[in-house]
């Protein structure tokens, strides 16, 4: 038995790489595979009668542990610098503008429609305004340099901002100046462990010399996350603080206390740790896909009680989000369509108390959400004819836009 879970494991993803590989050439988003492909896994289970466990305690943990994971890469591939910092500025209000519009109208209409109080239906629409970064930045490989990297800005930013627009109102039975200002504390406090976190993970990763060394780093930025969530810091600061020094390190070898940290080797380790933390997202990613796909059942997918719920909330997200873009002066397409939800949708679905859920906010609604938007993105680059442009195109072309970023 053991072996035949190892086989099956190994061949499922193994056939998500393949899909992931592929997705950029069938424009097929690789999330829609995997969630069939655990939704046939389950079906062919019931056929032969075979007996599975429950695994939808497995869901949180894959689902948090994808989440650090996934906003490390995505802060990994950040590249900041002064002439940039318009694009990033920019790029961070598209991400949180639509964010707060959509939570602001989907909440409205819970609160209006649906008889829940407005903190209550505000809660219940956050999981569902925040692109989700594990499909986004997976499905924009083969675009311009302008818009794969606004994609990934705007997606890493929207999940960072949301998962803290979340936890806040989660967290707090009152919302005052009171505590705003506590969460703002959270905020500085968390800053600074970021910082001295980061400044001790750093010098780890120059000086360890053992041949097991980015294991531990990784355990220890786990386990900060993990140390930090219990006390309710919105730990996700940290990830992406470290992601972007360490996927930055060049531009900061200026300063005299970076070269106690050996610039040169440690420049090296960081190409090797981006590597190891791509691979690992990968696997966590795929594996929490087939695992809600396994857990998905017929009849969520056709719930036709929620499906035109699930249509109007897209109508609105896509509106207000078409809005946004013609106001900075961005190309619709493709990047209208790159909004997707997913990983992060379904975690913070999972982490609403029970207190506060509304029935009509269900499985079927999300699931629905997350494979619409999938389906949306996919129509938009497979009817997108923009061609990826060289470097002095896109400047030619953006500059009086928005500044494109400059990779390294």
């Amino acid at each position: 038995m053991n072996i035949t879970i190892i086989i099956t494991v190994c061949v499922l993803l193994l056939l998500a790489y393949f899909f992931t590989i592929t997705s950029s050439k069938t424009k097929i988003p690789s999330v829609i595979l995997l969630l069939l492909l655990g939704w046939v896994v389950r079906q062919a289970t019931d056929v032969l009668h075979i007996v599975i466990p429950d695994l939808n305690p497995l869901l949180p943990f894959f689902g948090t542990l994808g989440l650090v994971l996934i906003v490390l890469e995505g802060s990994l591939e950040l590249n900041l610098n002064k002439r940039k910092l318009p694009f990033v500025g920019k790029t961070f209000i598209t991400a949180v503008v639509p964010l707060i519009i959509t939570a602001f109208a989907i909440g409205h209409f819970f609160y209006y429609f649906l008889d829940a109080d407005y903190k209550q239906g505000l809660l219940n629409a956050i999981p569902l305004c925040i692109i989700s970064s594990a499909i986004a930045i997976s499905s924009v490989g083969n675009l311009n340099l302008f818009s794969k990297e606004f994609a990934i800005y705007e997606s890493s930013l929207s999940d960072i901002l949301g998962v803290l627009f979340f936890n806040f109102l989660a967290l707090n039975s009152v919302i005052n100046l009171d505590t705003v200002g506590h969460f703002g504390l959270q905020i500085l406090i968390m800053i600074v462990i970021s910082f001295i976190a980061t400044a001790f993970l750093a010098f780890l990763l120059s000086r360890i010399d053992h041949h097991v060394k980015f294991a531990p780093i990784i355990l220890l930025i786990i386990l900060i996350f993990a140390i930090s969530e219990v006390y309710h810091l919105p730990a996700l600061i940290f990830i992406m603080l470290f992601g972007l020094f360490m996927g930055n390190f060049d531009e900061l070898q200026r300063f005299k206390f970076i070269q106690k940290l050996k610039p040169n080797v440690l420049e090296r380790e960081v190409g090797k740790f981006k590597e190891l933390v791509i691979e690992a997202a990968f696997l966590i990613r795929s594996l929490f896909f087939l695992l809600f796909g396994f857990l998905m059942k017929t009849e969520e997918i056709l719930n036709p009680y929620t499906i035109e719920i699930a249509i109007g909330i897209l109508i609105v997200i896509y509106l207000v989000r078409a809005i946004q873009l013609k106001i900075f002066k961005v190309k619709l397409m493709p990047l209208l369509f790159i909004a997707p939800r997913g990983l992060i949708t379904i975690l913070l679905f999972l982490s609403i108390p029970e207190a506060s859920k509304i029935p009509i906010v269900n499985k079927a609604l999300i699931i629905q959400i997350i494979v619409l938007s999938a389906l949306i993105m996919m129509i938009g680059l497979i009817f997108n004819k923009q061609e990826v442009k060289d470097k002095k195109e896109l400047l030619e072309d953006d500059t009086d836009v928005i500044e494109p970023p400059v990779t390294k």
